[in-house]
C-alpha cells in the first residue's frame, strides 16, 4: 500500500483535525488524559510517515480557541503534555530536516509553552523538509476577524487602497500567510464537520472523514486516505475536458 502512495500524487499540504483522544480513553474505562498521551504518539508516528512519503506540508488542528473551555484540569494537562512533545520532538524536527510553526493566538498559551514553542520554530527555522504546523488557540473565525481588523486599520492609514485588496493579498493577513492552502483535510473519530478550522484556507480542499479515533490512526488509516485522495479528480470549478485541457496544454 506504500508503494501505491508514493508512486501516486500526494497532496501538498495535509491537514487533520485530530479527534478522539477522550473517547478512545473513554472506551478503555481510562482516564481522558491517557488518550491525549496516546494521540501525542500517535502525532510522533504520522508527522514521521507524512516525512516519508514526501508531504511538504502538515498542519496538525492540536488545540481550538473554543477548548480552552474544558476542564481546567484537562487543559493544564494538555499544555504540560504539548510542552514536553516540543521539548522531545526538537532533535527529530533537526535529523529530519522539518521546519515547525505555529498558527493561533500564541497569546493566550502559558508562558513556559510559548517559550518551547518560540524555542523549536527559532532551532528549525533553517530546515527546507517538511513543514509541520501545529493549530494551537486556533479558531477560523477569530482569525478571520483579526485579519480583517488589519486590512480597515492599513486602509484607514492609507497603507492599503480598497481596490487593491485581492483575495490573495487578503490571504496574506491570515495566520496562515507563508502557507499553500491544504489540499487534503482530515478528520478522525466520526464526526463530519470542520469546526471552525480554517474556514478560508480550505475552500476547495478535499475532504477526508473516518470512525477511526485518532490514537488509533496509524500509517494504514494514512495511507487510506491518500490513496482516497490519489483517487479525486480535484476540477476547481471546471468541467474535467477543461480540467484535461488545462494539464495537457
Amino acid at each position: 500500500m506504500a508503494d501505491a502512495v508514493l508512486n501516486g500524487k500526494l497532496p501538498n499540504h495535509l491537514a487533520i483535525i485530530m479527534d478522539g483522544n477522550g473517547r478512545w480513553a473513554q472506551a478503555r474505562m481510562l482516564p481522558r488524559i491517557m488518550g491525549h498521551r496516546k494521540g501525542v504518539q500517535t502525532v510522533r508516528l504520522i508527522v514521521e510517515e507524512c516525512t516519508k512519503v514526501g508531504i511538504r506540508f502538515l498542519t496538525l488542528f492540536a488545540f481550538s480557541a473554543e477548548n480552552w473551555s474544558r476542564p481546567k484540569t484537562e487543559v493544564r494537562s494538555l499544555m504540560s503534555l504539548l510542552k514536553k512533545y516540543i521539548r522531545l520532538e526538537v532533535p527529530r524536527m533537526m535529523r529530519n530536516n522539518t521546519r515547525f510553526r505555529v498558527i493561533g493566538n500564541r497569546d493566550d498559551l502559558p508562558e513556559d509553552v510559548r517559550i518551547a514553542l518560540d524555542d523549536a520554530m527559532a532551532v528549525t527555522a533553517g530546515n527546507s523538509g517538511m513543514t509541520l504546523t501545529l493549530a494551537l488557540s486556533y479558531g477560523s473565525r477569530q482569525e478571520i476577524l483579526q485579519a480583517a481588523k488589519a486590512v480597515a486599520a492599513d486602509i484607514v492609514n492609507g497603507r492599503l487602497l480598497p481596490a487593491e485588496l485581492t483575495e490573495n493579498s487578503f490571504s496574506d493577513y491570515l495566520y496562515t500567510a507563508a502557507l499553500p492552502d491544504p489540499d487534503l483535510l482530515i478528520r478522525t473519530s466520526g464526526e463530519m464537520r470542520i469546526s471552525n478550522f480554517m474556514l478560508w484556507q480550505l475552500a476547495y480542499a478535499e475532504l477526508y472523514f473516518t470512525e477511526v479515533n485518532w490514537p488509533d490512526f496509524g500509517r494504514e488509516e494514512l495511507h487510506k486516505a491518500l490513496n482516497d485522495y490519489r483517487l479525486r479528480e480535484r476540477r476547481f470549478g471546471l468541467t474535467s475536458d477543461q480540467l484535461r485541457s488545462v494539464i495537457s496544454g
